[in-house]
């Protein structure tokens, strides 16, 4: 007996990991590397097509608390992350390469996992399958997938630019993490005065976009999560420097002042030599992006390794359409998994996946599915896509206003989260202990 996973994406390689601990024979597809959607580069699993942060670390953040969760069942991206981990601050970043090189090595030495490459276009019908194909899933499934569920949306997602360090004009950019957190090496600050936000924010605001291409929807919806800065910028004239570009927390060596505002640059990859744009994903035409960001003065002779792109997300109407083990209404050997799910975000996609996987291969067992408590953040959010009563579908990422309220809430933000996360934790391990995983 076996079981499918199409997709090897974030959640498909947690949901096949998590299958074959289980003894259980997996058929793992990818279409990679002979078709690629318009938004893939490279021909590894668990590629990460955006960022390279997977946000805050520290258990007392909903994204933190996700992935303590998350390690409680051996999450194999986790594992791909803490070996290669890149300094960010409180934050968990990692070398992209590294990352899905782990992923690919261990999945593809897996006794239990055979790696088929070949792309699926319908979906399977009397074997157990959990699909996974992402926000960017083949035209020919997707169209399978709307003709039998009849309900698919669409948002449109953004990926910020890539430059080399040595291209970085350090005469005007300093190593400093906000208010000293890190080794104070983990972002490279570019500081502006008004007087250079000055022309800059006009020049962002009146630069030539990208057009959208034929892959994309009609009518696109612009994630607020991903917002594209041009996007962001033409809100109002604070709007990206009380956003991405605070300048809170920093002092500028130069002056001994806090700048009027900052682009953040964290480390692309374990050696150091690229470095990202940190919130500013763009859909400016290429040109505009290397002429609008060069008026930054320490990028004013940057080269660009990876130019900013948008691409289409598509989502199902989950709660229309899933229980809230991720399996489909209409056949509950059928399970979803990652963005296409309508989470948001690389671990909550990962977290997704685990739950599939071990919920497919309980399905093969005859066993019960795993539902975990409202109280963690992994329920809360499978909760959420499974919930009928949600009108207005949107994706939805980690955070502690979808977890139910604390009995005695601390006044204090830190000490709430602390508070959310311990009750979490301590509901998971008693649920777990109730359940044969």
């Amino acid at each position: 007996m076996y079981i499918n996973v199409i997709g090897a994406g974030l959640a498909g390689c947690e949901a096949a990991y998590q299958i074959a601990k289980r003894g259980i024979s997996v058929r793992l597809y990818d279409m990679k590397p002979q078709k690629k959607s318009p938004a893939h580069k490279s021909d590894l699993f668990a590629e990460l097509i955006c960022s390279n942060s997977f946000k805050a670390d520290r258990v007392s953040s909903a994204a933190g608390l996700l992935k303590a969760e998350m390690r409680r069942f051996d999450s194999i991206l986790l594992q791909a992350a803490d070996v290669s981990r890149v300094p960010a601050g409180g934050a968990l970043a990692v070398d992209r390469y590294v990352f899905s090189e782990y992923v690919t090595n261990t999945l593809k030495s897996n006794e239990h996992i055979t790696y088929i490459n070949n792309e699926i276009i319908d979906i399977p019908d009397g074997e157990i399958s959990v699909i996974a194909t992402g926000p960017l899933t083949s035209d020919d499934l997707a169209k399978s997938i709307y003709s039998r569920f009849g309900s698919a949306l669409s948002f449109f997602d953004a990926a910020a630019p890539i430059v080399t360090l040595d291209s970085i004009d350090m005469e005007h950019a300093f190593f400093e993490s906000r208010y000293g957190k890190g080794d104070g090496t983990d972002y490279l600050n570019c500081p502006m005065n008004k007087a250079e936000y000055d022309v800059f924010y006009y020049a962002l605001v009146n630069a030539e976009r990208a057009p959208v291409h034929e892959f994309d929807v009609r009518d696109p919806k612009v994630y607020e999560g991903c917002m594209p800065i041009e996007v962001m910028a033409q809100r109002g004239y604070d709007t990206i420097r009380f956003g991405p570009m605070k300048p809170v927390g920093l002092t500028d060596p130069k002056t001994g002042h806090r700048p009027w505002a900052v682009l953040q640059l964290r480390k692309e990859n374990a050696s150091g030599t690229m470095f990202n744009l940190v919130g500013f994903q763009t859909n400016l035409k290429f040109p505009e992006q290397k002429r609008v960001f060069g008026l930054i003065p320490a990028l004013k002779n940057a080269e660009f390794v990876r130019y900013g792109v948008m691409h289409r997300n598509t989502f199902l109407n989950s709660p229309q359409i899933l229980n809230r083990d991720f399996s489909t209404k209409e056949n509950k050997n059928i399970f979803f998994a990652g963005q296409i799910t309508g989470v948001e975000g690389y671990m909550e996609s990962a977290s997704s996946g685990i739950l599939a996987g071990i919920n497919a291969a309980r399905r093969l067992n005859g066993q019960e599915s795993l539902v975990l408590p409202d109280t963690t953040m992994m329920g809360c959010l499978s909760k959420y896509v499974s919930d009928e009563t949600v009108v207005d579908f949107q994706p939805m990422g980690a955070n502690f206003g979808i977890i139910p309220e604390l009995e005695n809430r601390p006044r204090n933000k830190q000490e709430r989260g602390q508070a959310y996360a311990d009750r979490a934790l301590e509901d998971l391990e008693n649920y777990l202990e109730s359940v044969i995983l």
